[in-house]
């Protein structure tokens, strides 16, 4: 009889051993069918939880940092895929050309990509241009004003949801808006506050409101129709917010005076 059960043991062992290598070239297939992982990330001058940076070395964010991470522990080189904004990601969801994300979530992005745990939660507010009299909300949502916003964006979406007077237009980049704001050509910005506040140091008169007009939340993400691809990322980040790997990420960019905010 032990020896029945000796051999049946060895006998699971056994097929575990020829099993574990099997999933793990399953979830590769899925995750990284180009024998790379393609990280989707978007790009301003600000950086942020959420948007990367062009550096002379390549490119440098929170998302950067986790893709590469990620790479790792899959045993896969990481390949940066750059974006204008997430609009342009969540419209690339079904091309195939990215594999894992970082980006706010929506209930429409949802319809497009597959989320995992939300990992930061960010006040979303306007930044009037210099000089400006608005003061609050109320004085902001007049017939007339110009409000800018990154285009097909869940804040551009929240913005427009939120004004019912003001006219909100959207534009494909951070540096474009930017550039409008400064030089008075637009009344406002909606944005995440964090983001306004970088964009204030750098535009002397201008002033972030005080209030909030919606709170955006920004998870890690996979395409539609990759449940392996899904378990892995979101085992991935459960464990990056508890071993130190995402608050490292947040410190190495800029951000450690930034609480990580979860659900």
């Amino acid at each position: 009889m032990p020896t029945s059960l000796q051999a049946a043991l060895a006998g699971l062992a056994f097929a575990a051993a020829v099993a574990m290598p099997a999933l793990a070239d399953g979830l590769k297939d899925e995750i990284a069918p180009t024998g790379k992982l393609r990280v989707a990330i978007a790009i301003s001058p600000a950086g942020g939880a959420f948007w990367s940076t062009k550096t002379e070395a390549g490119y440098a964010g929170v998302p950067v940092d986790l893709g590469k991470e990620m790479a790792g522990q899959l045993g896969v080189p990481v390949e940066y895929v750059v974006h204008q904004n997430s609009g342009q990601i969540t419209d690339a969801a079904s091309e195939g050309t990215w594999d894992v994300t970082w980006l706010p979530k929506d209930p429409e992005r949802e319809t497009k990509m597959m989320f995992g745990p939300i990992y930061e939660v960010a006040d979303a507010t306007y930044i009037v241009e210099p000089g400006s009299a608005i003061t609050n909300f109320a004085s902001l949502d007049q017939p007339g004003i110009k409000v800018a916003a990154v285009n097909a964006t869940t804040t551009m979406r929240g913005a427009i949801a939120h004004l019912k007077n003001a006219k909100v237009t959207g534009y494909q980049t951070y540096d474009e808006i930017f550039g409008l704001l400064k030089s008075g050509e637009i009344d406002a910005f909606a944005l995440s506050r964090d983001q306004l506040n970088k964009m204030a140091q750098k535009i002397p008169g201008t002033k972030v409101l005080d209030e909030t007009f919606k709170k955006t939340v920004t998870a890690v993400a996979v395409p539609l129709g990759h449940p392996q691809a899904l378990t892995f990322v979101s085992r991935f980040m459960t464990e990056a917010t508890t071993n130190g790997t995402l608050r490292k990420a947040y410190d190495n960019n800029g951000l450690k005076d930034t609480p990580i905010r979860t659900e």
